[in-house]
């Protein structure tokens, strides 16, 4: 009798070989599997999510030497007039362990010197970061680099005033697009020949954003859970966007802007903490079109200290929410868009992902489960507690294979993290005391790395001791309800849900006693 491989082999084979290129088709039985994945990887990018150069023109600029990238000498020979002006900002906030990193990749595109404009925007309050990022703008300005260093005298609206108080000076006004880097961004030196062409050949088209690249994935579990969760929202949710519906959420760094669409949009708004959020919804709802290319990649720094995590997660989930409050009526009213966009901004984008994932992700891991075994003639299907959430979680890591083996890790952790998600989504919709917190997510660079002394320190020591700077008593508080409702499942319960019960009351203890992620150096 034939063997399951054989069959798929002899009969199948055949059939999809025409879609392979020719230099793959020395097939043998041992790499069906691997020929099968590139089969459909070559299907998917041809039908089912066709990259963004196949939707949209996409051809180099002409530099006078054939086109293509050329390198400094070659651009000053031939001219600059077919290069449009182009301004990079890099909004800082007392980055001291990050800002040097941050300056030098965007002073090392490969831009026409003449056609480029870094501007600089600091908001530190520390005396000494700010000498040290103007002593550094100063060195590259120093090199021939056309770079401006930008400071305020208020942190009114924070990132987006920042950002708006920018496009106010003189030499703006010369630029056509503007791309935005954080302080941890490092883009590549051909970053923008990938995007600018976007622009070039389709005058529609608003926003090119790249995907992150995580320098520090696999700093700690933390991370790489993090990088999980990412992967699936770049892979997924922003490819899906962009090619159904020509919409996503900007990111907020590691995109380019045409300058004419924030202007159409209002400009930078901070009423929230999204203000990425904000733009790219105004901007949509004005005609505008997004393209996400996965293919450009900005490496950047994940937060690696779990308040730095909890801190951005908040205004992750906050800004969403108080700005679908902001924005309902508004998208509704909208007439440059299809109402089948306007369902998918708000059913899909906003509701879905923003609220109702988090809230119910909560209330029915960390609230229902545990209070049903209490009442035992209430019964879950397993259809509901275990194979529909199953298949998500799978769904969810199949973008980064690597890290299948923290599965359980990462459900337990993001059901931890739901509980803090569905806090900030309350008060984002209440608009409560807290919906405009903003705490700017800490980076450590390579501190960790370092030497511990004074002079490497990138934060103040804190004051109180260490254990109790690392308590989190609504997570302890959890875990406490949680490891209750599993010793009376034991003693009582019959559907052996203590086992999920204990696993999650155990997350919920670790984080709560700050058991995770990385510390910063204290001493």
């Amino acid at each position: 009798m034939r063997s399951l491989k054989e069959d798929i082999f002899n009969e199948w084979v055949p059939l999809i070989t025409s879609f392979i290129p020719e230099t793959s088709l020395d097939l043998s039985k041992d790499d069906v599997i691997e020929e099968l994945s590139l089969v459909w990887n070559i299907l998917r990018s041809s039908f089912i999510a066709p990259k963004p150069e196949k939707r949209y023109k996409w051809e180099p600029i002409n530099d006078g030497n054939g086109g293509g990238e050329s390198n400094s000498d070659d651009v000053e020979k031939a001219g600059t007039s077919n290069y449009p002006m182009v301004l990079v900002q890099i909004p800082m906030y007392n980055e001291k362990e990050v800002y040097k990193v941050s300056i030098g990749a965007a002073c090392g595109l490969s831009w026409p010197p003449d056609r480029i404009i870094i501007q600089v925007l600091d908001d530190s309050t520390d005396p000494i970061v700010k000498d040290l990022v103007q002593i550094e703008c100063q060195k590259w300005a120093n090199e021939g680099i056309n770079i401006k260093y930008e400071i305020r005298d208020n942190r009114n609206g924070y990132k987006a005033g920042a950002l708006k108080e920018g496009f106010k000076h003189n030499y703006v006004e010369a630029c056509d697009f503007v791309t935005i880097f954080d302080a941890d961004f490092q883009p590549d030196p051909d970053f923008l020949h990938k995007t600018i062409p976007y622009f070039i050949h389709n005058p529609e088209i608003g926003l090119v954003q790249a995907r992150w690249e995580f320098v520090n994935a696999r700093e700690c579990i933390m991370t790489r859970i993090q990088e999980v969760s990412l992967n699936f929202h770049f892979k997924v949710e922003q490819e899906v966007g962009s090619f159904t519906y020509a919409f996503f959420g900007f990111n907020g760094t590691a995109g380019v802007w045409r300058i004419a669409a924030i202007n159409e949009a209002g400009g930078w708004n901070g009423r929230t903490t999204v203000e990425d959020m904000d733009l790219s919804v105004r901007a949509s709802l004005k005609g505008w079109k997004f393209v996400y290319v996965s293919d450009i990649r900005v490496k950047c720094e994940l937060p690696s200290t779990f308040k730095a995590f909890r801190y951005q997660q908040h205004r992750w989930s906050c800004g969403p929410a108080n700005l679908f409050r902001k924005m309902f009526m508004e998208i509704i009213r909208s007439e440059k868009v299809s109402l089948w966009k306007k369902i998918h901004v708000i059913y899909s984008f906003f509701l879905v992902r923003k609220i109702i994932a988090h809230i119910v992700t909560f209330s029915f891991y960390c609230v229902i489960i545990p209070t049903c075994v209490l009442f035992p003639e209430v019964v879950i299907p397993k259809w509901g507690a275990v194979y529909i959430p199953s298949a998500i979680t799978l769904l969810n890591a199949v973008e980064t294979p690597r890290s299948i083996h923290l599965l359980v890790y990462w459900i337990l952790f993001e059901t931890v993290m739901a509980m803090h998600r569905s806090k900030g989504t309350v008060i984002g919709l209440l608009e409560t005391d807290r919906v405009n917190e903003w705490v700017v997510t800490e980076k450590l660079g390579d501190a960790l790395l370092k030497t511990k002394s004074s002079d490497n320190l990138p934060i103040k020591p804190s004051e109180k001791p260490p254990l109790l700077e690392r308590i989190y008593l609504m997570e302890l508080f959890m875990g406490g309800y949680i490891f209750l409702c599993g010793c009376y499942d034991v003693t009582f319960g019959k559907n052996w849900f203590f086992i999920y019960l204990f696993a999650q009351a155990m997350a919920y203890f670790i984080t709560g006693l700050g058991y995770v992620g990385t510390r910063k150096p204290n001493s």
